[in-house]
């Protein structure tokens, strides 16, 4: 249950609230939907396309024969479309792409979409939020009230959500999916039962590819450009990849000389695919194309190789960011001119979605990009090639180095230390934490870690804590992100109890003591961070002792304090009753806990986070437990009531 309360989280409704309360309580992943403005580059299916694939999903979708799920599997960018007029939700994840890179909000956002898409069941799902049924229960109501016979659901990319334990819990997996080829989602979709599924492979379809003619209207070309022999041979070398067609068609529009782009293709894949040949080899020859073309052909040897490093430089930023960022941020974070960042991005539109207005995201049009630069075989081309382990320890030394020019002690300018957070305007936070800044004070320990470097006493890690541990704090706490502040930090004391570092590990392990202490107070009022928590520090504190003079002048008569750290690890605060039981999951990563004020809440063991309460009761609630599996709770009240909760549906 305890991974499962992840797929939910941040929900508490109270009392009397309207449909429309109810539903905006729920925490959702705005990038989420298949026509959210994220993807309005996305190339999409002509109209009259995909025929045979859509009658099949609408023969399936009115079927009576009770298979309620349509595996639309196929190699990466093989053209999955569908009619939006049937759509009931949509979640698409993707790799790097902040909310919907995992399942934390998978289905609230689900829940929204079906309430807002399909306006017969809001009530009906309404309730079920109230009252914690499983979402399953409004889907009831729909052949009760005349709707129309059949929604789909669709998720998309499974294979690009973080977490191999949300994804086995989405499509009930055994066995664990790691990486995008489908075979453990194959494998997990194998342990369903045959009536329940509906298999469609689609890279067996008909090819498909964009309509070139409206490429050459608009460079006043003849009407039978670039001829049938031409576009017979650009179909069949696509091999049915619609990602190949998409990046093509992309590559020939940003030319200057069209005809010229063209040729280049086709000698790019000189040859048609075997039915026999993976048809990634010719999108990994596409790909290629796409970047030496990118290359001056006018350049000596030197500029070659400064323009190979520099665009490998900025491409694995691109690709081994957690959360995408503008080219404006990422100037900032790389520390490379706006200039060069423009001059690299400028002839790769055909594989880079880069926005008109800077302050959006870069986004690769496809994953398989990524795919295709960290697999040296698939490259080919050492000069193309992105040293996954490099490009994170360079985004490491990036997010440190901006970190340690950008933050300080009040870098909001508030000059109160009792300022709450929420008193203080998210314009005034957005403008003192860039989004590059927030970036690095999120993910820079991830970056860390995926680089496999080692640490040690006194070097770039230790010196930067012990420098700026505070301000690091202080910004999560105005970022409303220190419960991920104190995953990280215990996960950074993981990956440095490996090495041979008693210096910084020792650090480590006083700032998370520190960080878990008075996670409540800098949550509230991030400047605390130097008065209360400095100041109620142990006295042989490694952090008190580091950062003893960041203790505010005014306070001049300080308490005593015992010497070091109690058994106290962390206080959790937020029933407004007794607490009368407390339960910890299996796992050990989540708590429960049952109060007289008739609610049970449950909280990330790891760093004291809520991450959900539970109501429904109408007593005190005496006793929790969670069954051997973790994936259900029980709940006992002076109510008279017991309530079973399914981890799936919380």
């Amino acid at each position: 249950m305890s991974d499962n309360t992840q797929l939910i989280s941040g929900v508490k409704l109270t009392g009397n609230l309207d449909l429309n309360d109810v539903l905006n309580s729920l925490p959702t992943a705005k990038d989420a939907p298949f026509n959210t403005y994220q993807r309005q580059h996305d190339p999409t299916c002509l109209p009259d396309t995909r025929v045979d694939l859509l009658q099949e999903i609408y023969d399936w979708a009115d079927g009576q024969d009770g298979r309620s799920i349509f595996w639309l599997n196929g190699l990466a960018g093989t053209g999955k479309c569908f009619d939006e007029k049937h759509l009931g939700a949509s979640f698409f994840f993707s790799r790097g792409g902040g909310d919907v890179n995992h399942a934390g909000k998978f289905i609230t956002s689900i829940a929204w979409q079906l309430a807002n898409n399909i306006p017969s069941l809001q009530q009906y799902i309404c309730d079920a939020i109230r009252e914690r049924r499983d979402i399953t229960s409004p889907l009831l109501k729909l052949g009760e009230n005349g709707s129309q016979s059949s929604y789909i659901l669709i998720v998309d990319a499974l294979d690009e959500c973080d977490g191999d334990n949300n994804i086995r819990i989405i499509i009930h997996l055994l066995a664990e999916a790691r990486f995008r080829p489908e075979i453990p989602i194959r494998y997990g979709f194998r342990q369903l039962p045959n009536a329940n599924l509906q298999d469609f492979v689609l890279h067996s379809i008909s090819p498909l590819i964009y309509n070139l003619k409206l490429i050459g209207q608009e460079h006043s070309l003849d009407d039978s450009w670039p001829g049938e022999e031409i576009i017979k041979t650009l179909i069949q070398i696509a091999g049915g990849l619609f990602i190949w067609a998409a990046t093509a068609c992309r590559f020939i529009q940003e030319g200057y000389l069209v005809d010229e782009r063209v040729q280049t293709l086709l000698e790019g894949s000189a040859s048609i695919p075997a039915p026999e040949e993976h048809p990634e080899v010719h999108l990994n020859k596409l790909y290629t194309t796409v970047l030496k073309k990118s290359i001056r052909p006018g350049y000596s040897a030197k500029e070659k190789e400064a323009s190979y490093s520099m665009q490998r430089h900025i491409l694995g930023g691109i690709i081994v960011l957690f959360s995408p960022l503008s080219a404006s941020s990422l100037h900032r974070l790389l520390n490379i001119t706006k200039q060069k960042i423009d001059q690299v991005l400028r002839d790769l539109y055909a594989i880079l979605d880069v926005p008109k207005v800077d302050i959006y995201p870069l986004r690769l049009h496809h994953p398989s990009f990524r795919d295709f630069l960290l697999d040296k075989k698939r490259c080919g081309d050492p000069n193309f090639w992105v040293d996954e382990k490099e490009a994170h320890q360079v985004l490491t030394n990036s997010c440190i180095q901006l970190m340690s020019s950008s933050l300080k002690q009040d870098v909001c300018c508030v000059d109160a230390p009792g300022m709450l957070v929420a008193n203080v305007e998210r314009r005034r936070v957005e403008q003192s934490l860039p989004p590059e800044v927030q970036y690095a004070c999120l993910y820079w320990i991830q970056h860390l870690q995926k680089s496999g470097a080692r640490l040690c006493d006194n070097g770039q890690v230790h010196q930067f804590l012990q420098e700026h541990l505070l301000h690091w704090l202080e910004a999560l706490g105005w970022m409303g992100k220190v419960s991920e502040g104190a995953h990280a930090i215990a996960s950074l004391e993981l990956f440095t109890s490996f090495g041979n570092c008693p210096g910084i590990l020792s650090f480590i392990h006083d700032a998370k003591r520190f960080v878990l202490y008075n996670r409540p107070a800098i949550e509230q009022a991030p400047l605390q961070t130097y008065c209360s928590a400095l100041v109620f520090a142990p006295t042989i504190s490694i952090i008190r002792k580091q950062f003893v003079n960041c203790i505010p002048r005014w306070i001049r008569n300080l308490p005593r304090v015992e010497e070091k750290w109690n058994a106290v690890i962390q206080t959790l605060e937020g029933h407004s009753g007794w607490v009368c039981a407390v339960a910890f999951a299996p796992d050990g990563k989540t708590l429960a806990t049952a109060s007289a004020d008739t609610t049970v809440k449950l909280w990330d063991a790891g760093s004291g986070a809520l991450q959900q309460t539970l109501e429904g009761h109408s007593g005190r609630v005496c006793a929790v437990a969670f069954a051997p599996d973790g994936r259900t709770l029980a709940s006992a009240s002076a109510d008279t009531t017991v309530k079973l909760t399914s981890g799936d549906n919380r």
